[in-house]
């Protein structure tokens, strides 16, 4: 895995598992990372970015859950891009509920959405 891919913000409020997750699944969403590359093991992770190693754990586990990520004892940690899409959807959804209403409490209207939508959506475009 390329490493400059993973950007840790260590000033940041969101917890550092979580900045590890999303790196990864941008990684995936811009094709860096793809179907049956290896990551590096949790331990060899942790040392090359400077993180504790049950922060990575903590991090495989959730893409591990998430359908994105296979883990095995040969290969460890490998990228599955094969996950089930009706859950993906389901799981977006409820996601999405909640953004959107905290857009409609902060007065952002439907077109403002949808624009920004479709200005995140071009950058995965292949």
């Amino acid at each position: 895995m390329r490493y400059e891919l993973i950007q840790i913000d260590f000033n940041s409020n969101q917890a550092i598992y979580i900045q590890l997750r999303n790196q990864i699944i941008l990684g995936i969403a811009t094709s860096r990372l793809q179907e049956g590359d290896t990551l590096p093991s949790v331990r060899q992770l942790a040392q090359d970015i400077g993180i504790n190693m049950h922060t990575v754990n903590k991090a495989y586990s959730l893409l591990r859950q998430e359908g994105l990520l296979s883990l095995d004892r040969r290969r460890g940690a490998v990228i599955r891009i094969d996950a089930d899409k009706l859950y993906a959807l389901e799981e977006l959804q409820a996601e999405l509920e909640v953004i959107l209403a905290e857009a409609v409490c902060k007065n952002i209207s439907k077109e403002e959405i949808h624009q920004m939508v479709d200005e995140i959506y071009r950058l995965y475009e292949l």
